[in-house]
Protein backbone atom coordinates (compact mmCIF):
# COMPACT_ATOMS: atom_id res chain seq x y z
CA UNK A 1 0.00 0.00 0.00
CA UNK A 2 2.84 2.38 0.88
CA UNK A 3 4.52 1.62 -2.45
CA UNK A 4 1.26 2.32 -4.29
CA UNK A 5 0.88 5.64 -2.48
CA UNK A 6 4.48 6.57 -3.37
CA UNK A 7 3.96 5.90 -7.07
CA UNK A 8 0.61 7.72 -7.02
CA UNK A 9 2.34 10.74 -5.52
CA UNK A 10 5.14 10.57 -8.09
CA UNK A 11 2.63 10.32 -10.92
CA UNK A 12 0.73 13.31 -9.56
CA UNK A 13 3.92 15.40 -9.41
CA UNK A 14 4.96 14.48 -12.94
CA UNK A 15 1.53 15.28 -14.37
CA UNK A 16 1.23 18.53 -12.43
CA UNK A 17 4.79 19.70 -13.03
CA UNK A 18 5.86 18.40 -16.48
CA UNK A 19 9.42 19.71 -16.08
CA UNK A 20 9.89 17.97 -12.68
CA UNK A 21 13.15 16.05 -12.69
CA UNK A 22 14.34 17.56 -15.97
CA UNK A 23 17.60 19.42 -16.17
CA UNK A 24 17.02 23.16 -16.44
CA UNK A 25 17.95 24.90 -19.68
CA UNK A 26 18.42 28.20 -17.82
CA UNK A 27 21.62 27.61 -15.91
CA UNK A 28 23.01 29.34 -12.84
CA UNK A 29 25.58 30.85 -15.19
CA UNK A 30 22.71 32.36 -17.20
CA UNK A 31 21.17 33.70 -14.00
CA UNK A 32 24.41 35.25 -12.76
CA UNK A 33 25.17 36.76 -16.17
CA UNK A 34 21.74 38.39 -16.21
CA UNK A 35 22.10 39.71 -12.65
CA UNK A 36 25.55 41.08 -13.52
CA UNK A 37 24.16 42.91 -16.56
CA UNK A 38 21.26 44.30 -14.54
CA UNK A 39 23.65 45.60 -11.90
CA UNK A 40 26.13 46.97 -14.44
CA UNK A 41 23.54 48.92 -16.41
CA UNK A 42 21.97 50.20 -13.18
CA UNK A 43 25.35 51.41 -11.92
CA UNK A 44 26.20 53.08 -15.23
CA UNK A 45 22.87 54.89 -15.25
CA UNK A 46 23.48 56.14 -11.71
CA UNK A 47 26.98 57.28 -12.65
CA UNK A 48 25.70 59.24 -15.66
CA UNK A 49 22.84 60.97 -13.84
CA UNK A 50 23.23 61.17 -10.07
CA UNK A 51 25.01 64.55 -10.03
CA UNK A 52 22.93 66.34 -12.66
CA UNK A 53 21.43 69.72 -11.86
CA UNK A 54 17.69 70.35 -12.41
CA UNK A 55 18.61 72.29 -15.57
CA UNK A 56 20.66 69.39 -16.88
CA UNK A 57 17.88 66.90 -16.18
CA UNK A 58 15.46 69.07 -18.17
CA UNK A 59 17.74 70.03 -21.08
CA UNK A 60 16.63 69.04 -24.60
CA UNK A 61 18.89 68.98 -27.64
CA UNK A 62 15.88 70.19 -29.62
CA UNK A 63 12.12 70.47 -29.15
CA UNK A 64 11.52 67.00 -30.60
CA UNK A 65 14.12 65.23 -28.43
CA UNK A 66 13.74 63.81 -24.94
CA UNK A 67 15.46 65.29 -21.92
CA UNK A 68 17.57 63.04 -19.70
CA UNK A 69 14.71 63.08 -17.21
CA UNK A 70 12.34 61.77 -19.86
CA UNK A 71 14.81 59.12 -20.99
CA UNK A 72 15.14 57.79 -17.45
CA UNK A 73 11.37 57.89 -16.93
CA UNK A 74 11.04 55.86 -20.15
CA UNK A 75 13.50 53.31 -18.76
CA UNK A 76 11.54 53.07 -15.50
CA UNK A 77 8.30 52.49 -17.40
CA UNK A 78 9.95 49.68 -19.33
CA UNK A 79 11.10 48.07 -16.08
CA UNK A 80 7.41 47.69 -15.26
CA UNK A 81 6.53 46.48 -18.77
CA UNK A 82 9.35 43.90 -18.85
CA UNK A 83 8.36 42.65 -15.38
CA UNK A 84 4.80 42.12 -16.61
CA UNK A 85 6.03 40.21 -19.67
CA UNK A 86 8.22 38.00 -17.49
CA UNK A 87 5.33 37.40 -15.09
CA UNK A 88 2.97 36.42 -17.88
CA UNK A 89 5.52 34.24 -19.64
CA UNK A 90 6.56 32.36 -16.52
CA UNK A 91 2.95 31.60 -15.61
CA UNK A 92 2.37 29.86 -18.94
CA UNK A 93 3.26 26.21 -19.36
CA UNK A 94 6.91 25.38 -20.15
CA UNK A 95 7.51 24.78 -23.87
CA UNK A 96 11.21 23.96 -24.19
CA UNK A 97 10.61 22.53 -27.67
CA UNK A 98 10.13 26.09 -28.94
CA UNK A 99 13.88 26.61 -28.59
CA UNK A 100 14.18 24.79 -31.91
CA UNK A 101 12.66 27.81 -33.69
CA UNK A 102 13.82 30.73 -31.54
CA UNK A 103 16.60 33.03 -32.74
CA UNK A 104 20.00 32.95 -31.00
CA UNK A 105 20.63 35.24 -28.04
CA UNK A 106 22.97 37.34 -30.17
CA UNK A 107 20.04 38.41 -32.37
CA UNK A 108 18.39 40.16 -29.45
CA UNK A 109 21.51 41.85 -28.14
CA UNK A 110 22.43 43.08 -31.63
CA UNK A 111 18.90 44.32 -32.36
CA UNK A 112 18.55 46.32 -29.15
CA UNK A 113 21.97 47.93 -29.62
CA UNK A 114 21.65 48.87 -33.28
CA UNK A 115 22.06 52.56 -34.11
CA UNK A 116 18.83 52.97 -36.08
CA UNK A 117 16.14 54.96 -34.23
CA UNK A 118 13.40 52.97 -32.51
CA UNK A 119 9.89 54.33 -32.03
CA UNK A 120 8.73 54.10 -28.42
CA UNK A 121 5.53 52.19 -27.75
CA UNK A 122 2.71 54.44 -26.60
CA UNK A 123 2.71 52.83 -23.15
CA UNK A 124 6.36 53.79 -22.63
CA UNK A 125 6.34 57.41 -23.83
CA UNK A 126 7.50 59.54 -20.87
CA UNK A 127 5.03 61.98 -19.37
CA UNK A 128 7.65 64.52 -18.30
CA UNK A 129 5.71 65.01 -15.05
CA UNK A 130 8.47 63.50 -12.89
CA UNK A 131 11.16 66.03 -12.08
CA UNK A 132 14.90 65.64 -12.00
CA UNK A 133 16.41 62.98 -9.80
CA UNK A 134 12.98 61.52 -8.97
CA UNK A 135 13.18 59.81 -12.35
CA UNK A 136 16.28 57.93 -11.18
CA UNK A 137 14.55 56.98 -7.93
CA UNK A 138 11.63 55.64 -9.98
CA UNK A 139 13.94 53.52 -12.13
CA UNK A 140 15.98 52.21 -9.20
CA UNK A 141 12.90 51.12 -7.26
CA UNK A 142 11.67 49.04 -10.19
CA UNK A 143 15.12 47.64 -11.01
CA UNK A 144 15.61 46.58 -7.36
CA UNK A 145 12.34 44.69 -7.49
CA UNK A 146 13.31 42.95 -10.73
CA UNK A 147 16.76 41.93 -9.47
CA UNK A 148 15.20 40.51 -6.30
CA UNK A 149 12.95 38.30 -8.44
CA UNK A 150 15.89 37.24 -10.60
CA UNK A 151 17.85 36.10 -7.57
CA UNK A 152 15.15 33.88 -6.08
CA UNK A 153 13.10 32.53 -8.99
CA UNK A 154 13.19 28.81 -9.72
CA UNK A 155 11.53 29.19 -13.14
CA UNK A 156 13.41 27.83 -16.14
CA UNK A 157 13.66 31.04 -18.17
CA UNK A 158 14.74 29.19 -21.31
CA UNK A 159 11.72 26.87 -21.19
CA UNK A 160 9.08 29.61 -20.91
CA UNK A 161 8.19 31.76 -23.91
CA UNK A 162 6.26 34.80 -25.08
CA UNK A 163 4.98 35.39 -28.63
CA UNK A 164 4.44 31.65 -28.95
CA UNK A 165 2.29 32.01 -32.09
CA UNK A 166 5.14 33.60 -34.06
CA UNK A 167 7.71 31.76 -36.21
CA UNK A 168 10.53 32.83 -33.85
CA UNK A 169 9.20 33.02 -30.28
CA UNK A 170 11.57 34.37 -27.66
CA UNK A 171 12.21 32.78 -24.30
CA UNK A 172 12.28 34.69 -21.04
CA UNK A 173 16.08 34.80 -20.93
CA UNK A 174 15.98 36.62 -24.25
CA UNK A 175 13.42 39.05 -22.85
CA UNK A 176 15.94 39.77 -20.11
CA UNK A 177 18.55 40.53 -22.79
CA UNK A 178 16.18 43.15 -24.15
CA UNK A 179 15.67 44.55 -20.67
CA UNK A 180 19.30 45.23 -19.78
CA UNK A 181 20.24 45.98 -23.39
CA UNK A 182 17.52 48.62 -23.53
CA UNK A 183 19.27 50.51 -20.72
CA UNK A 184 22.58 50.26 -22.59
CA UNK A 185 20.90 51.73 -25.65
CA UNK A 186 19.60 54.73 -23.73
CA UNK A 187 22.86 55.23 -21.87
CA UNK A 188 24.27 55.98 -25.29
CA UNK A 189 21.46 58.50 -25.80
CA UNK A 190 22.12 60.15 -22.43
CA UNK A 191 25.81 60.55 -23.23
CA UNK A 192 24.86 62.16 -26.51
CA UNK A 193 22.64 64.68 -24.71
CA UNK A 194 25.44 65.49 -22.29
CA UNK A 195 27.88 65.99 -25.17
CA UNK A 196 25.67 68.66 -26.79
CA UNK A 197 27.54 72.00 -26.87
CA UNK A 198 24.52 73.73 -25.31
CA UNK A 199 24.24 71.29 -22.42
CA UNK A 200 24.15 73.34 -19.18
CA UNK A 201 27.45 73.44 -17.29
Amino acid sequence: MKRLNYFSLLLFICLTFPSFGQEKLWTETDRQFTIDQFNRTRDELVKETENLTPEQWAFRESADRWSIGEIVEHLALWEIIWAREISMGTRSKPQPELNKSTRPDSYYSEFIMETNPHVAADISVPTGFIKGKDNLKFFLSRREQNVAFLKKTEVDMRAHFELTATPNPRNMHQVYIYQWGHVDRHLRQIRKVKADPNFPK
